[in-house]
Parts: structure tokens; sequence; C-alpha cells
């Protein structure tokens, strides 16, 4: 379930390229933005600082998400990266919620902002530039390593480069005399911050609270279990994600006569078809010999022990047992160690039969071995 050495640099290397651009840009943005007057440069310089908060639950969550199952953690680390990504998405929303209330209380106010140096609006389209080709790589990389966690971070460098779109604008708006764009713009990008963040934080919130997976998701995965041969029908599927990856149980109808090992057998080769063509983590398989309806009735039959003391005392000689727990009940095939007459066979069928008393008692036959074999 966990990732590839390779793939875990690739989280850990985009990552750190987060921290070192966000520290870079933060920094001239603050410096810059107090030598040009630019209070909205310095409040986002700050907003980039932010970002390091985020970058750090990120490389935290990596560290342990990868990490093999334990005794503490037996299905293993993944859902530290749901974590993350619920963390980055409700970092997201207050982001946007603070671009809100900012800008609301400019356009109520009704305050003009102080005339600023232009070098300020290069520093602006230079961190909108930075912040968008971020996004970009990341966003990528997320994708190809099937990650919530990175896309989620990689959204947030794209709310980041939509909030200097908005200082971008709102100095040139300061430069043209347009003192009131600034805000209607932060309006307008602070809703879809927390629309954003708030899809990220519902799909983590679904994931740790065991939501299935999508309708499409199950369809296919359905398909590929009914491509196994030997599988005659599947009910009981459930399925819940663990971090990115999904972990399922299900019951499949198998003919009632198999064989304990060619059960094992298809079931085995199920679980490893769906997680060579699924993002399944584990696939638990339990075999149903044809569809049992009456579970209730089934657990009220005799147990094998119960069964084999009946069969050596009516048949007071060894005897090889075969029992059949089925939907239309207990099936007893004895065969015996010594060869007897088949009206002694008989006999012995009805003998047994009375003695079972079984209320679902489906058949019972008595068996000789082979000419020349004995038991």
């Amino acid at each position: 379930m966990s990732r590839t050495h390779q793939e875990q640099r690739q989280a850990l290397r985009s990552t750190w390229l987060s921290v070192w651009v966000n520290l870079t840009l933060a920094l001239a943005q603050v410096v810059i933005g107090f030598f040009a007057r630019s209070q909205a440069l310095i409040a986002d310089g700050f907003h980039s600082l932010s970002d390091l908060l985020a970058d750090a639950v990120v490389l935290w969550a990596a560290g342990h998400s990868h990490r093999a199952a334990d005794d503490t953690h037996q299905y293993g680390h993944a859902r530290f990266e749901t974590a993350a990504a619920l963390a980055i998405g409700l970092l997201l929303m207050a982001t946007g919620a603070g671009l809100l209330w900012t800008a609301g209380l400019k356009l109520h106010s009704g305050t003009a902002l102080e005339a600023v140096h232009p070098v300020a609006l290069a520093v602006a389209l230079l961190t909108l530039v930075a912040k968008e080709g971020l996004f970009q790589y990341m966003r990528r990389v997320g994708e190809r390593l099937k990650s919530s966690m990175l896309i989620a971070n990689a959204w947030h460098a794209r709310a980041d480069a939509a909030s200097s779109l908005v200082v971008a604008v709102g100095i040139a708006a300061n430069l043209l005399g347009y003192h009131s764009m600034d805000a209607v713009a932060a309006l307008i990008v602070g809703v879809m911050i927390v629309k954003s963040g708030w899809s990220f934080s519902v799909e983590a919130f679904h994931s740790l609270t065991d939501h299935a997976l999508d309708p499409e998701q199950i369809s296919r995965i359905r398909s590929t279990i009914h491509s196994v041969d030997g599988v005659r029908g599947i009910h009981g599927l459930r399925t819940r994600r663990m971090g990115d990856w999904a972990v399922i149980d299900l019951h499949i109808e198998v003919d009632a006569y198999l064989t304990v090992s060619e059960g094992h057998f298809i079931a085995e080769t199920i679980a490893a078809r769906v997680k060579e063509n699924h993002r399944v983590a584990e696939c638990t398989v339990h075999i149903d010999p044809g569809r049992v309806r009456h579970l209730d009735r089934l657990l009220a039959l005799p147990p094998r022990a119960q069964v084999q003391a009946t069969v050596q005392q009516v048949l007071g000689q060894p005897a090889l047992l075969r029992l059949h727990y089925l939907e239309s009940g207990l099936e007893v095939e004895a065969e015996l160690a010594n060869h007897v007459p088949p009206s002694e066979i008989k006999r012995m069928e009805r003998a047994l039969r009375e003695a079972l008393g079984v209320q679902h008692l489906a058949r019972v036959r008595v068996t000789c071995p082979p000419t020349g074999s004995t038991i």
C-alpha cells in the first residue's frame, strides 16, 4: 500500500521546492512592500509565510504515510495523508475567509490606499507567475502519484496565486486611482478559495469516516471480480478509503462442492487481480457455497464432531466423513472402511437419518470403498 522509494522522493522534492519558493517570495514581499509603502504586498508576504505551515504539514505526513504497518497502525499509515489534506483544506477556507473579511472591511470603510511605488506591482506579478508555476508542477506530481495531499497543497499554491493576482490588481488600481477594485477582486477570489478548501475538506472527511468509493469505481471492481473463473455471484461488497487507496471486502458465491483449496485459490486470485487493476490496498474475500439466504438456519446445523460421533455409533465401523453445509441443509456422505451388501447400506442410511434427527437434513449417503481398497 506504500509508495515506492522513487515516488516518495518525488513527493518530498516537490514539497521542499514549495518551501523554498514560499520562503523566498515571503521575504521579498515583506521587505520590498515595506520600502514601496504597499500594505497589500506586505500582507501577501505574511500570507506566503502561512504557506510554510501547509508545507510543514505535508512534509510531516509524507514522512509518516509511507511507513509500513506496525502494531499500533496495523492497516498502515496512509490516512496520515488524508488528515493532512483535511488540515490543508481547513487552512484554505481560513485563508479565503480572511480575504473576504479584509475586503469587506475595505469596501465598508471606503478607505483609499496611499500611493505605492511601481516596483510593488512588479513584485506582485513575479509572485503571481511563480505561484502559478508552482501550482502546475505540484499538481502534475500529485496526479501522477495519486496523492490527494499533494494535490490539495498544489491548489493551496493556486489560491496563493489568486491572492497575488488580487494584490497586483489592487496595486495597479492604486497607481491608476481606482482604489476599490482590489477589494472587489479579493471578494471574488475569497469565495473561490473557500469553495476549494470546502471541497478538499469534505473529501478528506469522507475518507476519514469510511466513505464508500464512487459507483463507477465499484462497478469496475465488480467487473474485475466477475472475470475470475469460478465466481458465480457477488454480494456484500463493501468499500472504504484508506488515504489514496481503498480497502474492500466481499462475499463470492462458488460451486458448493468445491474443495477448500480450490475455493481458497479463487479467493486469492480475486484479491491479486483486484489489487493489480485497481488502487486497492486490501481485498478480503469470503467464500460462500452458493447463495446463503438463511444464515440462522445454517448456523443451527450440528458441528462435525457431533455428526461424526453419531455416524460412528450407528455404523459401528470407521468411515470417511464428508459434510456439506448448504442452503438446502446438511448433506452427509460416509464412506465405509469395509464392504457391506447394498441392502445393509440402505439400512444404515435409514438408521443414520433417524439418529441424526437434524431438522434441515438434506441428504444421507453411505458408500463402500472401491474394490481392493480400504480406508
